[in-house]
């Protein structure tokens, strides 16, 4: 295969940050399947186990496209040496300190790694005029709103933890830069993703992991939670069309379609990727029981600070703007997930 993009029309250099995280993974497996030459970037943090992280970045490596640097999103001159060397067209940033529960405990390293990681890359974007910048945020920017399903469109002004503060902060900063820099920047915000290689402080691993060891589950608000569960596979996939759906900064405001993100001063807008089916954290307990034919020892617990009873996504501007929409079920997703735990763990 040529790896000389002048001539491969549709072959695109781009850069992952996360490239070792769990969405990064899947997302650079997908974009090197289809021919595209890519750098990856991660911290390689210990905020979980770190052989989960070499292990996926070893599988990315058996790819003559894939080149990885490892260095922390902080270090300014790590970022601009990676994004120098590599020359990308297109960015897709989603390396973050993630996870609600640990903002509670280490707010300082969300500032660290989302608000000036994340400037750090918009800054290397602006230097290189890249075609588009592509940036993860999270469903819990929609914090205290009860209007569902979540629309982009609404106002996002009440953020419940630190975690989510950050992302809204990154949100807020890329529109500036989209708007200063003519920077076609999308920003999407993800809904509870899980699947293989997931993450080890996510619910389905926890349980899964009890369950198989025989001990008991935490489930919060006595299980009255809601989740909009996306697949990962659905996810990257969603992600992969937006990065050809470039935003372009409207002539004037009335151009901008009902429902649309779209910024009326900037070739900026903002994208939920969801399966658009709210699910009861039971309903999905019962489907991990019935994958893995063991019964969970439940211990109800009540609500913990900074989380949200429901999410609920309204996907239909992803659809509008790529045709497609998440729809794994909830059942199957967790079916895959247990048949590679099982595998990656032999257990």
């Amino acid at each position: 295969m040529s790896h000389d993009h002048e001539s491969a029309g549709s072959m695109k250099r781009i850069f992952v940050t996360g490239s070792a995280g769990f969405i990064g993974f899947h997302l650079c497996q997908l974009l090197l399947a289809e021919g595209h030459v890519v750098c990856g970037y991660d911290g390689m943090t210990d905020y979980y186990d770190v052989r989960i992280k070499h292990g996926r970045h070893r599988i990315l490596g058996e790819q003559g496209s894939f080149s990885a640097v490892e260095a922390l999103l902080e270090d300014r001159a790590r970022v601009d040496a990676a994004i120098d060397d590599f020359r990308p067209e297109v960015i897709v940033h989603l390396a973050a300190q993630a996870g609600v529960r640990y903002s509670l405990q280490n707010p300082r390293a969300y500032l660290d790694a989302n608000v000036i990681g994340t400037f750090n890359v918009m800054e290397a974007a602006r230097r290189h005029e890249v075609s588009h910048l592509l940036m993860a945020s999270t469903s819990s920017v929609y914090g205290a709103n009860t209007e569902m399903p979540f629309a982009e469109t609404e106002k996002a002004d009440t953020q419940l933890t630190i975690y989510a503060a950050t992302k809204k902060a990154t949100e807020s900063m890329s529109h500036a830069y989209a708007h200063l820099w003519n920077l076609p920047t999308t920003m999407f915000r993800f809904f509870t993703v899980y699947g293989p290689w997931g993450r080890p402080d996510l619910a389905l691993y926890k349980f899964v992991d009890a369950m198989l060891e025989g001990r008991p589950i935490d489930i919060y608000n006595h299980g009255e939670m809601y989740r909009d569960f996306t697949y990962v596979d659905d996810l990257v996939r969603a992600i992969r069309l937006l990065i050809d759906a470039v935003p372009v900064r409207p002539i004037t405001p009335e151009a901008i379609e009902p429902g649309d993100s779209l910024s009326p001063v900037a070739p900026w807008r903002v994208v939920n990727i969801g399966n658009s089916e709210k699910v009861r954290l039971l309903d999905f307990i019962e489907a991990i029981e019935e994958s893995l034919g063991i019964e969970a020892v439940r211990n109800y617990l009540p609500m913990q600070p900074g989380d949200v009873p429901a999410t609920w996504a309204d996907a239909s501007l992803l659809q509008r703007l790529t045709g497609y929409r998440p729809q794994t079920p909830y059942r199957e997703g967790v079916a895959a997930f247990v048949r590679w735990f099982r595998e990656y763990y032999q257990k």
